[in-house]
């Protein structure tokens, strides 16, 4: 296993100094699903919840949570974002979301894509909970990283 680096030599949590890396193209996407009863995915499939476009709202929120993914987890590093697309699917048993999160700096943007993922299935959540007590978040996870160097 490699060696944990947001922990100094005492074994206490610090911010990683990344001031002399190099800047590279970053890229992560990261996905997760939803699964809910069909009734409550026609009622968004028909714009019919009462909250509004769950599908729009989920996406918007999701490239929110990315631009404050330093704000909730205490290590990330303030990063400008060049790009963040989420995309929700729905499909026989929810619904499935993915975000591509790009930067141009000196760290990944992995937690970046993580946390679209994560916020956009809990606003589908949110959405639809007056209707469906049964739904579950699954499947959250990194499905690609990459780093470039700057032709």
């Amino acid at each position: 296993m490699a060696k944990l680096t947001h922990t100094d030599e005492s074994g206490r949590a610090h911010m990683v100094y990344t001031g002399e890396k190099p800047e590279q193209q970053r890229t992560a996407t990261a996905s997760g699903r939803i699964d809910m009863q069909p009734e409550t995915l026609k009622l968004v499939a028909d714009n019919m919840m009462k909250k509004g476009d769950v599908i729009t709202v989920a996406e918007i929120a999701g490239i929110q949570a990315a631009k404050q993914c330093s704000t909730l987890i205490p290590l990330c590093h303030n990063i400008t974002l060049d790009q963040v697309r989420v995309k929700i699917e729905p499909d026989a048993k929810g619904m499935a979301a993915g975000a591509t999160v790009r930067c141009t700096g000196r760290t990944g943007v992995e937690m970046e894509a993580l946390t679209a993922v994560s916020v956009a299935l809990l606003t589908v959540y949110d959405m639809c909970k007056a209707v469906d007590k049964t739904m579950v978040i699954s499947d959250i996870k990194l499905i690609n990283k990459e780093k470039h160097d700057i032709a």
